[in-house]
């Protein structure tokens, strides 16, 4: 009697389970791309923020730096604001040796064309070292030009200037006498001895209150206060 034949299936698979097969994988991996390329962008907009608000905070620490380093001269206004751009005289930096090389003018504005940028601009504009009068009234005159947006008449290779963040709106006030006055106001001028800025002097402070643009890394409302660092305690 002969034994009985079992029939196996063939080995392999069937062209049809190849083909489900290969469907998964390229599920899988349209997934796997999607979840990479989210991640990368993630981290691009992370590290974009945080380059853009390590900007914004290192451009507030210039504005104190800058005042800090507010230098009266004799021949202008140590501090002055004429609505539109602050000029100031300040104590040039250091040089390698640590010896100051001189005084520098540094103007900041809000220019509505600033040149590469989209929307008005918070800017910052210095000159090189000064050592002569006749030097530093001609950067004060070039900061003026260069704050309002005008030509410069008489340029200097060695100026500078940086564009900081956009901007909407920014205002300063001094604080003199008893309270906070817009720069240009004569309120808090009246008492003896009070510390103006319409003669050179330097205020006791200077409040800076900034509305960034939309979509800057800092947001709202930013009030920055300065207090003089000669003011004596309890004034």
């Amino acid at each position: 009697m002969n034994a009985a034949r079992h029939h196996r299936p063939p080995g392999g698979f069937t062209l049809i389970e190849v083909l489900v097969a290969v469907a998964i994988l390229a599920v899988l991996a349209l997934m796997s791309w999607r979840g990479i390329d989210g991640m990368v962008r993630t981290q691009t907009l992370t590290r974009t923020h945080a380059d853009a608000l390590l900007s914004s905070q290192a451009a507030l620490e210039q504005w104190v730096t800058d005042l800090n380093a507010l230098q009266e001269t004799g021949e202008l206004n140590a501090l002055e604001f004429d609505g539109q751009v602050l000029r100031m005289t300040r104590t040039a930096p250091p040089d390698a040796t640590g010896t100051s090389t001189g005084v520098q003018v540094v103007a900041w504005a809000r220019l509505t064309a600033a040149p590469g940028a989209n929307g008005p601009q918070w800017m910052r504009w210095q000159s090189a070292a000064l050592n002569q009068r006749a030097d530093l009234a001609r950067a004060w005159q070039r900061a003026a030009q260069w704050g309002r947006g005008s030509p410069v008449t008489d340029p200097d290779p060695r100026d500078t200037s940086v564009r900081l963040m956009g901007l909407d709106n920014w205002q300063l006030f001094y604080h003199r006498g008893e309270t906070w006055t817009n720069p240009q106001s004569s309120t808090g001028n009246e008492t003896p001895g009070t510390v103006v800025s319409s003669d050179g002097q330097i205020p006791n402070g200077v409040r800076l209150v900034i509305e960034p643009a939309p979509g800057q890394a800092l947001s709202g409302r930013i009030v920055r206060d300065w207090v003089r660092p000669s003011l004596g305690a309890g004034r």
